[in-house]
């Protein structure tokens, strides 16, 4: 077997200068990620170089273990936004396949410099590439005598002492800890997809819902209901969430059902965002319609104190 790089991907049109690479999953892009991008490109606008981030999907945790059981905090699509908004001058993603697993560190990175003209690698912490993790920071600032680049590596971002990585925001969203997964990202946590059809009881208990669509794969925070702010064409608007399967009508389907308070339209095909700003409560299975469209009331009410006491 050669060692020859599966690579295609990483091709940038009209690439006129030398570059500077960070390399990772990045999922969430959040205060850690964001601020290995902040010095990524100090040090390339310091060298005359253009920034580059390689974002590897599927997470390479999957591809070993197909069982591994991780979800995204946002989809590729949401993650190559986000890191194209910290101002980097491009972003690749990178189909991360067994056979780049199966790459050695120096394989790899000699494609890089082939390919992107690479003369700085920037990581994060516990960073490795290659086949076994052979490409620590330490082997590749070896490789990179040889090659001609440069390795700078980082300590981790830790906020009140909990270092702010994409597991720690994975595992603070398990436990319904919306505070501290949106100060670990910087931003709300959000969810969003196509509306689409779905039972309409909402319309008959009062408090039409919005029924998005939210793509596989992707974490979600605790059953339970939600102050939520919801995006529709670019207009923002206050809004309840409820996540969950309906246990007083016994549906079983998990559902992210949006409330937009004050708002008439049909929502029928677009594309709706919620930024999740608040729990309110658990997954509750009430006695019938009656008692579930008063604890509704109560959640809107609940929500509004919210948005006026100016809490967003």
């Amino acid at each position: 077997m050669t060692d020859v790089a599966p690579l295609g991907e990483l091709t940038v049109a009209g690439l006129d200068r030398e570059t500077a690479i960070t390399i990772g999953v990045f999922d969430g892009v959040h205060r850690g990620h964001l601020y290995l991008l902040g010095l990524l490109r100090e040090r390339a606008a310091a060298r005359g170089l253009a920034a580059g981030v390689i974002t590897l999907h599927p997470h390479p945790a999957l591809v070993f273990n197909p069982q591994a059981g991780i979800a995204y905090l946002s989809s590729l699509e949401e993650r190559v936004r986000l890191l194209r908004q910290s101002g980097v001058d491009f972003v690749l993603p990178l189909t991360f396949t067994p056979e780049v697993a199966r790459l050695s560190a120096a394989g790899f990175i000699a494609e890089l410099c082939e390919r992107l003209r690479m003369c700085l690698l920037l990581v994060g912490p516990d960073f490795a590439l290659g086949r076994g993790r052979q490409g620590n920071a330490a082997a590749l600032s070896t490789i990179g005598k040889t090659m001609g680049f440069d390795v700078g590596s980082l300590t981790p971002l830790a906020d009140n002492g909990l270092v702010v990585s994409s597991s720690a925001i994975r595992a603070s969203l398990e436990a319904g800890d919306i505070d501290t997964v949106n100060r670990l990202l910087g931003r709300p946590f959000s969810l969003g997809g196509p509306v689409v059809r779905g039972v309409e009881r909402g319309r008959i208990l009062g408090f039409p819902t919005a029924n998005v669509a939210i793509g596989s794969g992707l974490a979600l925070p605790p059953f339970g209901v939600y102050v939520t702010h919801a995006s529709v064409d670019g207009a923002g608007y206050a809004s309840v969430t409820n996540i969950g399967r309906r246990p007083t009508f016994d549906d079983g389907e998990r559902t992210v059902e949006v409330h937009i308070m004050d708002f008439e339209r049909d929502l029928y095909g677009k594309e709706v965002r919620v930024d999740v700003l608040k729990r309110l409560r658990g997954e509750v299975r009430f006695d019938g319609a009656e008692a579930l469209s008063e604890q509704i009331r109560k959640d809107v009410a609940a929500a509004r104190r919210y948005f006026e006491a100016g809490a967003c």
